[in-house]
């Protein structure tokens, strides 16, 4: 009898990895996200221009890509969970060096290294995820591991904010070190190892392997999609809070609030749209997403000194928009390759998406000015009209993505292990 799509249950030990995943991710999530929160003080507290700024973020994302892209050829050939363990340590270092920083270089130097460990983690995780939940499970497993992303604006942004409205900036990064330590320990006792896939790795060499996973056409859609849909996601974010300060007219002390009510929102909707997307067509929900966020896009970014009850409102229909297309997309995504390439995919595809991310402020930065350190953000409104032109490319190319998972679906030669249950895409 055939089982109902999207009602496969988990085991206990499948919600344990889910549970340390999600936390590993909350970690990783909040370094980066502090980041803008922290903008304005840190602008301020170091004299930077906003040029200097989406540097500092983009230096992460750069160091990140560049990380993913060097190790692709091995994150195949090695127990997983190493790989996890190796690559947190390097992070949690990386954090303290950011708290420990106190000059412009230092934290630049300090943010390419917590990128080059850090960008890491997401590819490992999605590669666990790929190889010990099946298709139909996917989409509420993304939609809790992804819920470290609403966790960090309820618990960590704001607590990081008012740990740095009395100590300074630097503190919230050691509060961060702190948390990811507790959680390396619960790695290293909980997780198995992951090895399953070192069962049908052919490949003699690391480059060999590099190669053949970016020869293949497929693939190369797939990391497309994802830099587009990173380019459009990251283009807004280093300058939320500056914008929400400068522009809009909310104090340090209500930002807290705003970011916590936007992470509360997200901790609503993400298991709803994780169960929404394993049940209808994921291309169909991300299209809708997709264009409502276009739409708030412009209506915010255009936005002068609003009353705080209509910008958190402004701020939770993005925060829809954003959630509703993000779950969507990477389960889709995680279909695209097979078992064997599944480490090199996604670190090459994390790669893209930090990059690409990397690519975003750093234009951002060049587009938004400042004239002093008090005055408003000009042409925040231009960064709002490029995400509608970037997202609605990435609609075409997610829709090629899916036609891919369409045709593996009804190929009836695929290997067993890469059978994947038909379902409306």
């Amino acid at each position: 009898m055939k089982q109902k799509q999207g009602i496969t249950p988990f085991t206990g030990y499948q919600k344990i990895v889910i549970f340390i995943l999600a936390i590993t991710q909350f970690t990783v999530i909040l370094d980066f996200m502090i980041m803008s929160p922290l903008g304005d003080m840190m602008m301020k507290s170091l004299a930077l221009k906003p040029s200097a700024f989406g540097i500092a973020v983009s230096a992460y994302a750069f160091s990140a890509g560049l990380s993913g892209l060097l190790t692709a050829g091995f994150a195949d050939k090695f127990d997983r969970k190493k790989l996890l363990m190796f690559f947190y340590t390097g992070f949690i270092i990386g954090t303290i060096f950011c708290g420990l920083a106190q000059s412009y270089p230092q934290l630049l130097a300090a943010r390419i290294i917590t990128g080059l460990f850090g960008g890491v983690i997401g590819s490992i995780s999605m590669a666990i995820i790929t190889d010990l939940f099946a298709l139909q499970q996917r989409g509420r497993v993304m939609g809790f591991v992804q819920m470290g992303f609403g966790a960090s604006q309820v618990l960590g942004v704001p607590l990081g904010l008012y740990i740095a409205n009395a100590w300074d900036w630097e503190a919230p990064f050691l509060m961060t070190a702190g948390l990811a330590i507790i959680i390396a320990i619960l790695i290293l006792v909980k997780l198995r190892p992951v090895t399953q896939h070192l069962l049908v790795q052919h490949d003699k060499t690391a480059m060999t392997h590099l190669w053949h996973t970016i020869a293949k056409r497929d693939y190369r859609i797939g990391f497309a999609a994802t830099a587009v849909l990173s380019i459009g996601g990251f283009m807004m974010m280093p300058f939320g809070s500056a914008f929400a300060i400068n522009n809009l007219g909310i104090t340090n002390s209500e930002l807290p609030l705003l970011f916590m009510t936007s992470g509360v929102s997200s901790l609503i909707i993400m298991p709803l749209i994780g169960r929404l997307s394993d049940r209808v067509s994921k291309f169909k929900l991300f299209t809708i997403a997709t264009i409502w966020l276009m739409i708030i896009c412009v209506l915010y970014t255009n936005l002068s000194a609003t009353p705080f009850w209509l910008v958190v409102i402004f701020n939770v229909l993005m925060m829809m928009g954003i959630l509703s297309r993000m779950v969507p997309s990477t389960a889709l995504t995680s279909a695209v390759p097979a078992m064997a390439d599944r480490g090199a995919f996604m670190s090459i595809n994390s790669s893209l998406q930090q990059i690409a991310g990397g690519v975003a402020a750093a234009v951002a930065g060049m587009i938004v000015v400042q004239k002093t350190e008090f005055s408003p953000l000009e042409h925040y409104d231009i960064v709002g009209y490029l995400v509608v032109v970037i997202s609605a490319l990435s609609i075409f190319l997610l829709y090629r993505v899916s036609q891919i998972i369409a045709r593996k679906a009804a190929d009836k030669s695929a290997a067993p292990e890469e059978v994947i249950v038909t379902e409306a895409i």
